[in-house]
């Protein structure tokens, strides 16, 4: 089946910040979370997808086709939210969804109708004088419906209060349950979007760190509370310890170092995205809990 986007040792180099090289395939049936802290690159990796930035070396294929050909017609095939719209202030709701609609052959006007009920959409308002979160839903609102095989979102949580966040949530999976579609999502708040990721390809300053499947990477870290003083000898697959706590990211190592040792953890428990995503982030010699 063909991937819905390819990229092959991308690299961009912006003053002194060198993105890349990357490699990434996104395949359709997945959603994938570029996750990293500000300045890691997220956003400019987005941009270089959709042809907005040109790339230093490397190839990005769209759909079969590449990104930087003359032909833009691959664009409608994609469903983009950028982090700001530039232009929109002077329009109203209804006004961009004429603009915006017709550029998009599978639009959906009902679903587009649902999202704006959902979110209690002013149409009739300027784009210019609603909040910074009103003016994300209907941004997202006029995103969703494009009905594209793939949809790239940069930061869309931005601006929305914990029932919008949620919201957006089961919209996005409606969404990928009709069909082989594919989203791309930029974060940094890991609490929000990566829930709904099936991978997560992690950047810092730049560079790739990993790309991993996100419940396989839920199922590899624990963190343990051990009955007794910890050992000087630093457990296989041990990360971090802090007391009598040990992070490890090789479990059955770890607790196989526990029988061994005649050491009791008294309790064990995986540890969240947002803890596994610090740690990732993290130097490899790290010796204290984040």
């Amino acid at each position: 089946m063909l991937a819905c986007a390819e990229l092959s040792r991308v690299k961009k180099r912006i003053a002194d910040f060198q993105l890349g090289p990357v490699d990434l395939t996104i395949e359709p049936g997945t959603i994938t979370t570029l996750a990293g802290n500000n300045g890691s690159g997220k956003s400019t990796l987005l941009k270089l997808i959709m042809d907005l930035a040109t790339s230093d070396s490397g190839h990005i294929n769209i759909l079969g086709t590449p990104a930087d050909t003359n032909d833009e017609s691959w664009k409608s095939n994609v469903a983009y939210l950028p982090q700001t719209s530039v232009g929109y202030n002077p329009y109203t709701g209804q006004d961009l969804k004429k603009i915006i609609a017709p550029l998009y052959p599978d639009w959906d006007d009902n679903l587009f109708a649902d999202i704006v009920d959902n979110f209690h959409l002013p149409l009739h308002k300027k784009y210019g004088k609603l909040s910074p979160g009103v003016q994300q839903k209907l941004r997202l609102a006029l995103t969703i419906p494009r009905n594209s095989p793939l949809m790239i979102l940069d930061e869309p949580t931005s601006f929305l209060d914990i029932p919008s966040k949620q919201l957006l949530m089961d919209l996005l999976t409606d969404w990928m349950d009709q069909g082989e579609r594919a989203i791309v999502i930029a974060s940094h708040q890991a609490a929000d979007m990566m829930k709904l990721a099936d991978y997560l390809y992690v950047l810092q300053d730049g560079n790739h760190m990993g790309t991993f499947e996100k419940e396989e990477l839920l199922q590899r870290y624990r963190k343990y509370w051990l009955a007794s003083e910890l050992p000087e000898t630093r457990a296989p697959g041990e990360i971090a310890r802090e007391n009598q706590q040990i992070i490890s990211n090789h479990p059955e190592q770890t607790e196989s170092f526990f029988h061994e040792h005649h050491l009791t953890a008294t309790f064990q428990t995986a540890l969240e995205l947002e803890e596994i995503l610090t740690l990732l982030l993290q130097e490899q010699n790290v010796s204290r809990l984040p």
